[in-house]
């Protein structure tokens, strides 16, 4: 079994190559041990993923739950991880040095802090409060001794700010002066939209969404982005299948869906080992 520190240090090894890879995002410990036996070299958790799976919105976990879930992954598999921690769970820098001192007690080898506010009225913090943000969440990384990468995401484009990509690029750049690792927009659609990101970001890599349809990982790679990522659509997928399956059920008294399931014999193959 790899110990923690190892884990953090193949995550800053994927980063420092020059290869492009996929980090899907599993929402629970089953899902986390089939995507291991698939051969990626690492996975993040989705807030929305794990919020569905508790019966809850995005954003509708409390910190002490998200914690919990995160360690539960990590604990999970070899791979490292990274977390999507929000905004950090916290709104006063005081509190947001603790909080991000917790994520990494998870033993994460990386997490994201983001500068949406969940506050329809002012949905972003403001450039110098969001720097300033960034700024402790690698002040608090440093203080822990720990190599865990920091990821800083700008959600102008996902969220429709009204200057889009132009105030993402605005807030990465300064994202990178403030001690980020990688930089992350998502909601880019577009190979233009990409280069611009990878161009501002310049020797940091680059973290990308993706979406259907859209560019495949050698694509992206050739665009110069180092790690793809797809949120909470490994678990809206197995959504889908499960409510239209529920929907046959429950509307027409047919079971047909039920043949499209997994095998039993091979869940119960792969989970056989704990």
């Amino acid at each position: 079994m790899l110990t923690i520190a190892e884990k953090r240090a193949r995550f800053a090894e994927l980063h420092a190559g020059a290869d492009c890879f996929a980090i899907p995002n599993p929402w629970d410990v089953g899902s986390t041990k089939y995507l291991a036996s698939l051969g990626f070299k690492a996975l993040a958790t989705t807030s929305a993923g794990a919020a569905f799976a508790a019966g809850r919105p995005d954003g509708g976990m409390t910190r002490d739950a998200v914690l919990a879930h995160i360690a539960d992954l990590v604990a999970a598999t070899e791979l490292p991880f990274n977390a999507d921690y929000e905004a950090g769970y916290a709104t006063t820098r005081e509190a947001l040095h603790d909080s991000v001192a917790r994520c990494i007690a998870t033993g994460v080898a990386g997490f994201s802090i983001e500068d949406y506010t969940g506050d329809a009225s002012a949905p972003y913090y403001d450039l110098p409060e969001a720097v300033a943000r960034i700024r402790v969440a690698r002040a608090a990384i440093d203080a822990s001794g720990e190599r865990v990468l920091l990821t800083a995401r700008s959600e102008a484009v996902l969220r429709g700010h009204p200057d889009g990509l132009k105030e993402a690029l605005r807030r990465l750049s300064a994202y990178a002066e403030a001690g980020a690792d990688v930089l992350y927009a998502p909601g880019l659609r577009s190979a233009e939209a990409v280069s611009e990101v990878v161009r501002t970001a310049g020797r940091l890599p680059v973290n990308v969404l993706a979406f259907t349809p859209g560019l495949t990982l050698r694509q992206l790679g050739d665009l110069g982005v180092r790690r793809v990522s797809v949120g909470a659509s490994l678990a809206r997928v197995a959504w889908g299948g499960f409510i239209g399956a529920a929907q046959d059920i429950a509307q027409h008294g047919r079971f047909d869906s039920l043949a499209q399931g997994a095998s039993f014999a091979d869940l119960n193959k792969l989970f056989a080992g704990g």
